[in-house]
């Protein structure tokens, strides 16, 4: 008597490319390398993951306000996808409307979110214009009450549409629906405020993300036999060591080449679209090193250019390489939590937006904390303080302080004479 291994159902996601990983042996082990379908599910992931490359590359290179729509776009997707994670048709059907209570609070968020980060920018961009200016300057100064009575309708309308013997699905798809808010924005709240302090620390991070994960399936492809853990049976030792290398050795030769151009360093005080130039200060300044004489003399260089800010690349690419994997081994655990390949289907061998961002999202908030810690001057700047003068005076205040401000100039010099 044949005695067959019982294997669990797992749900799958319409359009996943990929077998689940523990289908064909009850152990989990199975690898990718012993795979039968690996070289079909190889080309249509490097397929995709050309055109998502070529597509962020065509973004970066329009510049800031569409890097921040992009994120906006992968926000849309990521909230769509776990809001449907604990949706039933049945309740669904018995509560019309209830869904769209989600979007009211994810637009509610959006707004406040956004709208803290961007506001100087905002300021900055219509200072020229009187009439818009004022606008501007009160819609900023009732942001937060807006945003607070717009949460407090979303919370009405949940109370009003409470309906009886549907309490315990409705309160849990409150609940869930705060969570995701908190997941997505969190991160995406910090991956814009990378890229208004200049795209070099959005895209060094979020590239090193990338490079990892291809580094980690081509070393986890051909050389892959050592599971590294048991929630992602594909991940291996030999791909997360080789990835590992190969993204720190990345950030320190990304870091050089993005480092040189001004549209990526410099940051954008406004939200406008125009060429950027500034001062690259001491960061990105190169500094040489003179080579040691025992190098062979056929080679080429006795001394080398590096930006003093490579040395910081190494740490996001130690992060990178070692720590945001977990972001995707988190998502891995709440995957098998809920029985499903892929959060979606929306990017062919890949699963869903969500399925892309979970080591983006580490990484982001750690690219912030590192950069405010160890890069901006923490002193107080004349700039910091004409931001705050602009932002929260009114032009008559504003006016007030010039008068009083050339006045106490005004004394200093006459007593210095």
């Amino acid at each position: 008597m044949i005695k067959e291994n019982s294997v669990g159902r797992v749900r799958r996601r319409k359009g996943s490319n990929e077998v689940p990983a523990d289908a064909g042996q009850a152990n989990g082990k199975q690898l990718l390398v012993s795979d039968q379908n690996k070289y079909k599910s190889m080309l249509i992931r490097a397929y995709s993951s050309m055109w998502m490359i070529g597509g962020f590359i065509f973004v970066v290179y329009m510049g800031h306000l569409y890097i921040w729509a992009m994120v906006v776009i992968i926000q849309i997707f990521m909230a769509k996808e776990l809001f449907g994670l604990l949706r039933k048709a049945n309740e669904d059907k018995q509560l019309p409307g209830f869904k769209h209570l989600n979007w009211h609070f994810f637009f509610t968020a959006t707004l406040f979110v956004y709208g803290r980060i961007l506001s100087q920018r905002l300021v900055n961009t219509v200072t020229t214009d009187k009439l818009l200016y004022k606008i501007v300057a009160n819609l900023i100064k009732y942001h937060m009450v807006t945003c607070y009575f717009l949460y407090i309708a979303g919370f009405v309308w949940f109370i009003l549409s409470l309906k009886k013997k549907m309490y315990k699905y409705q309160f849990g798809q409150y609940a869930w629906t705060h969570m995701i808010l908190i997941v997505v924005f969190t991160q995406s709240s910090f991956t814009v405020a990378n890229i208004f302090e200049g795209i070099f620390w959005f895209l060094l991070p979020a590239s090193l993300i990338v490079i990892n994960d291809i580094a980690a399936y081509i070393f986890g492809f051909f050389f892959g036999k050592t599971p590294l853990i048991k929630l992602s049976p594909k991940k291996t030792w030999e791909g997360f060591i080789g990835a590992s290398v190969t993204t720190i050795i990345s950030a320190f030769l990304l870091a050089n080449f993005l480092g040189r151009f001004q549209w990526l360093t410099c940051p954008r005080k406004d939200l406008s679209t125009g060429w950027l130039q500034c001062d690259p200060g001491p960061l990105f300044t190169p500094e040489t090193f003179a080579l040691p004489g025992w190098l062979p003399e056929w080679f080429p260089w006795t001394e080398i250019h590096v930006l003093p800010v490579q040395w910081h690349a190494l740490a996001l690419g130690l992060f990178a390489s070692i720590i945001a994997p977990f972001g995707g081994f988190f998502a891995s655990g709440f995957k098998r939590a809920f029985k499903i390949k892929d959060f979606g289907d929306s990017i062919p061998g890949h699963g869903g937006m969500t399925d892309r961002m979970d080591c983006q999202m580490v990484m982001a908030v750690f690219a912030y904390i590192y950069h405010q810690s160890f890069i901006v001057a923490q002193s107080v700047s004349v700039g910091m303080i004409f931001d705050q003068i602009v932002m929260n005076l009114s032009y008559k205040e504003q006016r007030a302080l010039y008068a009083k401000l050339g006045q106490i100039i005004g004394d200093k010099q006459y007593g210095e004479s």
